[in-house]
C-alpha cells in the first residue's frame, strides 16, 4: 500500500523544516491526499492497459478484461487467451505483448511482486524487465503500491512543473536538475513527489 496520510504529513514536516518553500506550499495548498494502489500484478496490468489511451477507454478495456478473465484476473488465464479474445477486450497487439510479458514473468515465478528487492534501484531494475514498463511506471508502482518513502520520479513532467512552481523557478527544471534539487530531501522524497502533483494545478500557489 502507498504512503498513508500520517506518513505523508510526517515526511513533509521533516522536509518543510529544511526547505521554507515546501513549508509555504503546505500553508497555501494544504496537505495532499494519499495516492494508494494495491500491490501486485493487477496494478501493473492496469498500468499497461491505461497507457496512451483516455481514462474512459482504459476503464472500458478493464471491465471487458475482467469479464473475460474472471474477477481474480489470474496471469495464467490471460496467457490462455488467444489474440482475438484479447483484441475483443480492446487490447492492441502491442498491449497484448506487454501484458503477456508481465504475465509470463509472474506465472513462472521469475518476478515475485510480494518480495521485490528492498533497494529501490534494484526493485526498479526488476520491474523494467516487463515489456512496456519503463522507469516512470516502475517508480509510480513502488510509490503508490508499496509506499516506498524515497521514490522520486524526476522524469515526470508534472513533478518537474510542480517543483518549479513550489520553488518559484522561472522555467520548468530538467530531470537532472530536479534530481539534484531533491537530494537534501531524502529519505522523504516520495512525500514531496505527491505534494508536487497536489500543487501542480493548484490556484493557491
Amino acid at each position: 500500500m502507498g504512503l498513508s496520510a500520517q506518513q505523508l504529513r510526517e515526511g513533509l514536516r521533516v522536509v518543510a523544516e529544511r526547505e521554507p518553500a515546501i513549508a509555504r506550499a503546505l500553508d497555501l495548498a494544504g496537505h495532499p491526499e494519499p495516492r494508494i494502489r494495491d500491490r501486485g500484478y493487477r496494478t501493473l496490468l492496469r498500468t499497461i492497459v491505461g497507457q496512451q489511451v483516455s481514462v474512459a477507454a482504459a476503464s472500458s478495456m478493464w471491465r471487458k478484461l475482467e469479464a473475460e478473465l474472471g474477477e481474480e484476473m489470474l496471469a495464467s488465464e490471460l496467457l490462455a487467451r488467444d489474440y482475438d479474445a484479447l483484441r475483443a477486450c480492446g487490447l492492441s497487439r502491442q498491449k497484448q505483448g506487454y501484458a503477456r510479458s508481465l504475465c509470463e514473468l509472474v506465472a513462472s515465478g521469475e518476478l515475485d511482486l510480494d518480495n521485490l528487492p528492498a533497494d529501490d534501484e534494484e526493485a526498479i531494475a526488476e520491474l523494467v524487465r516487463i515489456k512496456g514498463i519503463g522507469r516512470w511506471s516502475a517508480e509510480i508502482y513502488l510509490l503508490f503500491a508499496e509506499g516506498r518513502p524515497d521514490i522520486w520520479p524526476a522524469g515526470d513532467l508534472a513533478v518537474q512543473a510542480g517543483i518549479g512552481k513550489i520553488l518559484g523557478l522561472e522555467e520548468r527544471p530538467s530531470e537532472k536538475q530536479v534530481r539534484a534539487l531533491a537530494e537534501p530531501w531524502s529519505p522523504h522524497r516520495g512525500a514531496v513527489a505527491i505534494l508536487t502533483w497536489h500543487c501542480y494545478n493548484n490556484a493557491a500557489l
